[in-house]
């Protein structure tokens, strides 16, 4: 089926703003929510739960929170990060610098030089979540753990299965996603659980900006090709 082949690889996480003004519709949430709930989950475990945000008051408070950068994240960043199309196309993996803030791109973090510490006008920047009609919160119930799971690895990955149907589904529809990890900083995730009433047990995994963007979301993207990553019988024979 080729036409998934092109869904799958058009998919990307939209780093624009999103017109308010534009409501995405229940027809279309129901759908994308309908697909995760048809995802693969370990033992049909079904471990999350999802929260609609709508309402616009709430998505301007959200919108309105301190999120500081950690220092890990942005030391961490820079090893996936290349300056150049050129250098990301011989990468194959990471991404390109300039879909991150320019303060962030001021002053190259050499990674491996623990000592070195980064700005802290860096850290102090508030990360700036753009406009949205809706926001999906997507919650993990780590109580529903997958037996003999080890730090409950098959439910983490169920979760994956679970936010790529939804995030298929979305782009299947037109519909724009950007998926934000901002929201699970502890001091974050704190206040959002109050705002949002969530039960404490209850995590955040993702969320989901979802809405027709403003402007044309351009990012070179790459991949490997399968003669990068595919063995066949045994590790040291290559395929394709």
């Amino acid at each position: 089926m080729p036409e998934l082949l092109n869904l799958i690889k058009s998919r990307q996480s939209a780093r624009i703003p999103f017109d308010e003004n534009k409501p995405v519709s229940q027809e279309d949430i129901q759908q994308i929510l309908e697909a995760g709930s048809w995802a693969p989950t370990a033992h049909n475990m079904q471990n999350f739960e999802v929260i609609i945000v709508d309402d616009k008051e709430l998505l301007d408070e959200i919108r309105d929170m301190e999120l500081p950068v950690s220092e890990t994240f942005i030391r961490e960043n820079y090893l996936q990060l290349s300056f150049t199309e050129e250098e990301l196309k011989k990468k194959k993996t990471g991404v390109l610098g300039t879909m991150f803030p320019k303060a962030w791109l001021d002053h190259i973090v050499t990674p491996a030089k623990e000592s070195d510490k980064v700005p802290p006008n860096i850290i102090e920047q508030h990360n700036q979540i753009y406009p949205c009609p809706t926001l999906l919160v997507i919650l993990y119930n780590p109580q529903k753990r997958a037996p003999a799971s080890e730090g409950d690895f098959l439910g983490i990955m169920s979760l994956g299965c679970v936010l790529e149907n939804m995030w298929l589904m979305a782009t299947s529809l037109g519909l724009s996603v950007h998926a934000l990890s901002s929201l699970n900083d502890d001091k974050a995730q704190s206040e959002i659980k109050d705002m949002l009433n969530i039960p404490e047990h209850l995590k955040i995994a993702l969320s989901f900006r979802i809405g027709y963007p403003t402007s044309e979301a351009k990012y070179t993207r790459v991949r490997r090709d399968l003669s990068d990553f595919v063995h066949r019988n045994n590790y040291s024979e290559k395929s394709f």
